[in-house]
């Protein structure tokens, strides 16, 4: 869960985020409870939990103790209620979403709604039309007229090879609007595609294994299909592992962010959408019960082979994160942003010259030091695009005025013959 300050009658509170969005409500809580869940860890009952937050010196310890471990369970209890515990509720809650969402057949619009927001500013005080039909194209619209413009701005990078694959950030478009049009700007006038790959990252999920699923995308320029072809012969391959974790895709932003680009740039395309894991981080327990990256590379790399077409690749990349947000311990400062792009540039030179597997030594052998957050869908797309070369275009650091926090993205373009 995501911890978020909040404000009541000018007192403090705490809104416990549930990422993963099972429900809709927001559990609030007094600052006091956190040090309290911070220890519903899995491996403590409420007693123990109680003990630890008594002292020992405390007299009528016991008494005090039982006083402690009924407010643990009331805490408990509602946080229960609120989806944020693993349980038979959790499980209850996670049964109907996926139920809602296998009957729509898509992933909802969530984080590229944003595009149509940040169109509606640029243009003004305009107000959507109250019906809904006209509303979706009403925001088809403007987010159409966004993307242009970003794209219009954008430098034509002009390869004289064709462009198989991309990096591009998952930063939000505010952000990273300039490195995401920097990207696609190189594939402008491209051939259209039989499918694009699209590989993110997980942020808040559960799943700590590659995790797809077989549904749709909406999108505010429209629903966008699945390659229903190369997602059953995955599963011919690799079994329901894939799948498992699918609602880890609900509200992870990092493969939406992308499917305005790509159907403003090749309309219909399918897409076979996947979070890959940091291949530098084990699996909580190597069972076989989820796919791990190499695996899902071998074999998607063989369903491609033998569906044939014309495929691109994304992989939605971001890379060092610093600063207090990200637990450093002091303020982005001019010196910090100089020593992570040196760090950023050298292993992105890596990334450039070596194969996939030396560029994930590279980043193995310096411990990942600056936190790069897709190693993992780099590592895969390195693999995946058979690439005669790889260029970088653009590379931007973005951070807030404090230094609390920075993060760099990059966009690269993966060559053909």
């Amino acid at each position: 869960m995501q911890p978020m300050p909040v404000q009541k009658d000018g007192k403090q509170f705490v809104a416990l985020r549930d990422p993963s969005m099972l429900i809709q409500q927001t559990m609030v809580v007094q600052p006091q409870a956190l040090p309290v869940i911070q220890l519903f860890e899995g491996e403590l009952d409420t007693t123990a939990i109680a003990e630890r937050l008594v002292a020992a010196e405390t007299p009528d310890r016991a008494a005090v103790v039982k006083e402690a471990r009924s407010q643990v369970e009331a805490l408990a209890t509602q946080m229960d209620q609120f989806g944020l515990l693993w349980g038979p509720k959790h499980e209850e809650y996670e049964q109907k979403l996926s139920e809602t969402l296998h009957e729509r057949g898509m992933l909802p619009l969530q984080a590229s709604g944003s595009l149509v927001q940040l169109a509606a500013q640029a243009r003004g005080d305009e107000k959507p039309p109250e019906d809904e039909t006209a509303q979706r194209e009403w925001g088809r619209s403007l987010a159409v007229g966004m993307l242009e413009t970003w794209m219009e701005q954008a430098e034509d990078p002009e390869f004289e090879a064709p462009v198989i694959g991309l990096v591009v950030p998952h930063l939000d478009y505010v952000r990273g609007a300039e490195v995401y049009a920097g990207g696609y700007r190189a594939w402008v006038g491209a051939a259209k595609p039989d499918r694009v790959v699209i590989l993110g990252t997980n942020h808040f999920g559960a799943g700590d294994g590659v995790v797809m699923t077989e549904l749709g995308h909406d999108t505010p320029l429209g629903p966008v299909s699945p390659d229903r072809e190369v997602l059953a012969k995955l599963r011919e391959r690799l079994g329901d592992r894939l799948f498992k974790d699918e609602l880890d895709l609900v509200p992870e932003h990092s493969i939406e962010f992308h499917l305005p680009f790509i159907t403003h740039l090749f309309g219909d395309v399918p897409v076979v959408a996947a979070l890959i894991p940091d291949p530098l981080v084990p699996m909580i327990e190597d069972d076989g019960k989820r796919v791990s990256t190499p695996e899902f590379v071998e074999g998607l790399g063989a369903v491609l082979e033998e569906v044939g077409g014309l495929t691109y690749f994304v992989a939605s990349a971001d890379l060092s994160h610093v600063g207090p947000q990200f637990g450093e311990p002091k303020p982005v400062d001019d010196d910090r942003r100089v020593e992570v792009e040196r760090h950023d540039r050298e292993h992105l030179g890596k990334f450039l010259d070596s194969d996939a597997q030396g560029f994930l030594e590279a980043m193995e052998w310096c411990k990942n030091q600056t936190r790069w957050c897709s190693v993992g869908n780099m590592y895969a797309v390195k693999s995946l695009a058979n690439a005669s070369a790889v260029e970088l275009i653009d590379y931007k650091q973005a951070s807030d005025e404090r230094g609390h926090h920075m993060v760099s993205v990059a966009s690269m373009a993966f060559l053909g013959s």
